[in-house]
Parts: C-alpha cells; structure tokens; sequence
C-alpha cells in the first residue's frame, strides 16, 4: 500500500505560505475552542527516520499557546518502563482535558522497533496490536481526540537525507549506525509499517499518511489534518451536549430473572479465635518467603479489594502485609478521584499506581468503583459505566499479559452483620473515624448496590482475573480465606 503512493506531491514556497498562515490562525483559535470544551486531544507522529518529524512538530506548535501542548520524544524504555507493561508509560502521559499531547514515536515503537529488533513472538504481537486498539477506543470512547500521522518517503530519498546531515559537522551526530540498517532493511520496514496502519486504522482513530519529500506540502497537509479533526470534534461534543444523558440504575424496570452471586454465599462459615490464630502465622509466614522468591524473578501481583462498607477490607490487608518486607508493597486507598484525577480518563490513576515487577499493588477499593457507585449515584452515565466491563476486563488482561499475578476480593457479610458494625463503630471512640453519613446513605441503597455487585463479578471473574467471594460476616473466616488464596495463587505460579 505504502508503496503505491506518489510521493512527487509539493508546494512551492510562495503557494504554502498563504496557507500555513490560514491554517495557522485557524490552529490556534481551535486550541483555545478545545480547551473551553474540554477536549484534551493526542497527535502522534510515526514515519520514517529523517522525515522530518522534528521539524514539522516544531512548525505545528508554531501558531499554539505554548501554556496548553507538551511534546514528548519517545526513545527506548527506561528501567522504570521496563519493568512494567508497555503501555504504562503513555496511560501516564495521556492528557487532561483541554490540554494536547504531542508524540515524537509513541506506543506504535512496540510492534515496529521491538518487533524488528526483539523479535516479538506471535503472541506477542496479537496482544500488542490488540492492547494498542484497546488504548486507543478506552481513550477515544472517554472524548479524547487521536490524530495519528505517518511521515512517508522513498527509501532514496531517506539515504539522500541521511548523507546530507552526516555531511555537516552539526548534524553528523543525529545519523547512526542503526539508522543505516534501516536504510538498508527498507523493504522490511515497509511491511512492518503497512501491517500496523492496517491493523490499527480505526474510525475512532486513523491514520494520515503525509507525503514528506516535500516539506512544504507535508507541513500544510499535518496543519490541514489537525485543523480537520478539531473542527469535527468539536463539532461532535457540541452536539452530544444537546442530547440527554444517560439514565443511572434507580428507575430502570428490571428483569425479575436476574443472575445473582451473593445471594448463594453461606455467611455461616467462621473459625474458633485459636483456629485463627494458628492459620495465620502459618500463612504469613508462608506469604512473607513467597514475597522475596516473587522479588527475585520478577513477578508482580495486583490485589484488589471491593466489598460493603465494615465488610473488614482493612484488617485483612492488615493480616496480609505484616510480614511482608514494606519496600516490596504499596497499599493504595482508592477515594473519590480529585480534580486532577477527573480531569483524565477514570482508569487513568490506575495505570499510574501499576506495580513494577518483583512488587505487589494492594488496592483498598478499585476502578470498580466505575460499576458500583458512579453507576449508582449518577456520577457517570449509564453508556459510561456499560463500557466499563469492557475496559476493565481489557486493562486487566493487559496485566497479565505482562507476567502480572491479579486476584480480586469481594467481602461479603449480610446487611443485619453491617449494622452491627456500624453501630459498634459509633459507640467506640477509638472506631468513630471510621463511619460517616454517607455510610449509612449508602446503606439504604443496599438493594441497588446488590443488583450492581451481581453483575459486576458475573462479567468481570475472568480465567485471568478471578474474583474471590470472601464470606465476611466472621472476620477470622474471612481473613484467613483472603490469606489463603493469595498463597496458593503464588505458590501455584512460583512452581510453573
């Protein structure tokens, strides 16, 4: 496909200055449009070596507020990126909205340079195109607007390039060996790059490809495609303003033949203080030596923990981490997201707290919240937290193509256990802190929550990411059972 294309397309210069002008001023009105609007917005620029991406970038931040755009060059992965999975690196660097991101490379380096150089197995491949259409939808979906350029040219015109710049003792730096290879292995480049604008170019994320021998018809194409896309966008969310929002759980009739979970959980179970006791030094023990061999080969693990308020999620992470070597866990207590955090997509302060390998990532409450309480207090639309499962289920699949251990917790105890607890909570000083109004507001939606948590677990326990019904209303039982599983989900790993 690449090519078929004619590459011979060019301005002159007089031709391109009126337009880049034009364009220019239309650029910069748009950035200011997408800002009122909120629509934060990601260009990517992909191509050749010595297409001129640098240049063109700068001449497409020319007419922006220098205050509302960040460009960020992509090399290859740090330490730190390493040791996490490869979109990591670029959930962190999506942008808040009303604010634009600009890529010099970005996420496409996975099936192009490590592809070519690392030589990336079937599977692998199929994950990273797969997670690379899942990043860009979940983002898309979310009113992120992705322009995504391809810089085009012969592989004549790239050797031409690369002998001028070695010529000057300026520029000579910026050509390498490995620029030459790829020079050299062009043909095989080629096909990489034809297979990933197939596989990637989507409705809510295209390709352009800009034919970049000429720079002056490449910079009025990059200035034309960006104006383009802003004006629909905008276009798009002005539009959707008008349409009314999506209707929460209270007020939808619902089927009288539901699939239900909590209902068959036997909250009877319990053990004697002394049966407790001796489970649990056992199992920290055991917990404490699996936690320095999951160190030494680099695995790491995601706990998370849902369940109703008192349900006792914090004395079993409690019982769960006092052995373990505090340098090698993080105990993330997920609130109502802040202004930074609204102000990106609601997975976004997830990824951020991803664990590297060798650690464990202990969420006390998670991105469930998204099907839980957003859904049910209306702080989302009902098409918003519908495609949630979706993108819960892909996030955590992300995760475990990446090596990660990911088990998740719900604590159950029936509603008569959490009024007693509530109850004890206010009656001991020591505890007060830990109740509040909105304890008791949620528990009057106990109904609702119930038909939420339902259907949460029946379509988001996958083979990858099993949820674990923790019957709760004994909190010996419970613990011990949290304990229990973590255990044998990494001996069972360790002893593969």
């Amino acid at each position: 496909m690449l090519d078929k294309i004619d590459l011979s397309k060019g301005f002159t210069k007089k031709e391109s200055k009126k337009l880049i002008e034009n364009l220019g001023m239309e650029l910069s009105a748009l950035q200011r449009e997408c800002k009122r609007l909120q629509i934060p917005v990601m260009i990517v620029f992909e191509g050749w070596g010595a297409a001129g991406k640098g240049t063109l970038i700068n001449r497409l931040i020319q007419p922006m507020d220098p205050r509302g755009f960040k460009v960020f060059t992509i090399q290859d992965e740090s330490e730190e990126e390493y040791m996490r999975p490869f979109l990591w690196r670029f959930w962190t660097k999506t942008p808040a909205k009303g604010r634009i991101h600009i890529f010099d490379r970005s996420w496409y380096r996975r099936v192009i340079n490590d592809r070519m150089e690392k030589n990336l197995d079937k599977d692998e491949l199929r994950n990273a195109y797969n997670e690379i259409v899942f990043f860009e939808e979940n983002l898309s979906l979310d009113n992120n607007l992705i322009i995504k350029l391809f810089l085009h040219i012969s592989q004549k015109e790239q050797k031409k390039r690369f002998k001028k710049l070695e010529a000057s003792p300026e520029t000579k730096w910026r050509v390498t060996e490995n620029d030459w290879r790829h020079n050299e292995r062009y043909d095989d480049y080629l096909h990489v790059y034809e297979e990933m604008i197939e596989k990637t170019d989507t409705e809510f994320a295209p390709w352009t490809i800009v034919e970049a021998t000429d720079r002056e018809y490449a910079e009025v194409k990059i200035l034309s495609t960006v104006v383009t896309a802003m004006k629909n966008k905008i276009a798009q969310v002005e539009a959707a303003k008008a349409e009314k929002p999506g209707e929460t759980l209270a007020g939808k009739v619902k089927s009288p033949y539901k699939t239900t979970v909590l209902e068959g959980i036997d909250l009877n179970k319990s053990l004697t203080k002394d049966e407790y006791k001796k489970k649990l030094k056992n199992l920290q023990e055991k917990i404490s030596k699996l936690h320095s061999e999951l160190y030494k080969q680099r695995i790491p693990v995601i706990l998370a923990f849902e369940g109703w308020d008192a349900g006792g999620k914090g004395g079993a992470i409690k019982r769960l981490t006092e052995k373990l070597d505090p340098r090698g866990y993080e105990v993330i207590p997920t609130a109502s997201p802040n202004d930074i955090e609204k102000a990106h997509h609601y997975l976004w302060r997830f990824w951020n707290a991803v664990p590297k390998a060798g650690h464990i990532a202990i969420f006390d409450r998670t991105w469930y919240g998204r099907v839980m309480v957003e859904r049910i207090e209306g702080f989302c639309t009902e098409d918003e937290w519908k495609r949630a499962y979706k993108e819960i289920n892909e996030m955590e699949e992300q995760f475990t193509n990446f090596g990660a251990i990911v088990i998740k917790f719900w604590l159950h105890i029936d509603k008569d256990e959490q009024e007693r607890r509530f109850k004890e909570r206010m009656e001991t000083p020591e505890k007060q802190w830990k109740i509040t109004d909105e304890d008791w507001r949620n528990r009057e939606k106990w109904d609702q929550y119930e038909e939420a948590v339902d259907e949460m677990i029946v379509r988001t326990s996958t083979s990858y990411a099993p949820w674990v019904v923790v019957e709760g209303n004994d909190k010996y039982y419970a613990r011990i059972k949290v304990l229990e599983t973590v255990v044998n989900a990494l001996e069972e790993r360790l002893n593969k």
